[in-house]
């Protein structure tokens, strides 16, 4: 996305003497949500570009030239999306798939390939460089946060063949030794746990109260409802009490990324050889 329109929007406020904050009590948004539409990061809502016409008195500009959004994710998980780059610290619980903002392009084109039924090469593509452009979150060496609780399945399920689980494992692995994310891993042996049954993503904010997503087949929903967040929350932290620690997560890593590169698939009492064709894409 440009900052072309963010830009103008700067210009705009700056020309009337506002600070962002003072924008944003104008147009009831959050000072943070302005910061994010000026530097580009996010596209305004109708009714936001509605309110901040309405705070600078410029008619129906913002409203009229809205940026195309050029993303390709499913409806239900564009609201978490955008949440997603705004927020200062994001802990991902995953069952069966590396998160998204962690995947690497082979392993992302290996999951985006599996959707049911089949996409065009075009538009897998397009999938592609979107999880790619999510994960530029990382780019920055200090936020936001991120802590990724992987269910074993996530490593024993291959996904791409043996070249594209080592490569991925080895990027999770990078990330964690160069402190950029916290990695853990929920074994086997443990049995069944507080997350066994969802995907889920929790995010807080610099100046909104946290909130969750979790997802589903065809479905995703954002919890924003205090009560169900923190419920949400207290899963996560049990589940994450009952893991691996760093190190030893990391050591499992490194031992299954060097069966991959054996070729020998990393396997566990009663654990199959045949790899199933995924009914969804999972937008994490």
């Amino acid at each position: 996305m440009g900052s072309i329109y963010g830009d103008w929007l700067k210009a705009q406020r700056e020309a009337e003497g506002l600070t962002q904050q003072q924008l944003a009590d104008r147009a009831i948004m959050t000072r943070s949500h302005i910061a994010h539409i000026e530097a580009g990061r996010r596209v305004p809502s109708k009714e936001d570009a509605r309110r901040l016409d309405g705070a600078l008195n410029t008619g129906n500009v913002l409203s009229s030239f809205l940026p195309e959004r050029d993303v390709a994710v499913a409806d239900y998980f564009e609201a978490a999306r955008q949440l997603e780059q705004q927020a200062v610290m994001i802990r991902e619980f995953a069952l069966s798939y590396v998160p998204g903002i962690l995947q690497t392009k082979s392993y992302a084109r290996a999951v985006l390939g599996l959707s049911f039924p089949p996409v065009s090469d075009e538009e897998r593509d397009r999938r592609v460089v979107t999880r790619l452009e999510r994960a530029k979150i990382l780019d920055n060496p200090v936020t936001p946060v991120v802590w990724v609780l992987l269910d074993e399945a996530v490593l024993r399920r291959q996904i791409g063949g043996p070249d594209v689980m080592a490569a991925q494992i080895h990027h999770l692995v990078h990330l964690a030794e160069g402190g950029r994310i916290q990695v853990h891993v929920m074994p086997f042996t443990l049995g069944a746990h507080p997350l066994l049954s969802n995907m889920l993503t929790l995010m807080w904010f610099e100046d909104q109260p946290p909130m969750a997503y979790g997802e589903g087949l065809h479905m995703g929903r954002i919890h924003d409802t205090p009560a169900v967040v923190q419920d949400l929350q207290h899963r996560y932290d049990f589940a994450l009490g009952n893991a691996l620690p760093l190190k030893e997560s990391l050591a499992l890593l490194r031992a299954t990324a060097r069966g991959y590169e054996g070729h020998d698939r990393p396997n566990h009492p009663g654990q199959g050889r045949t790899q199933g064709l995924a009914e969804v894409v999972p937008q994490q």
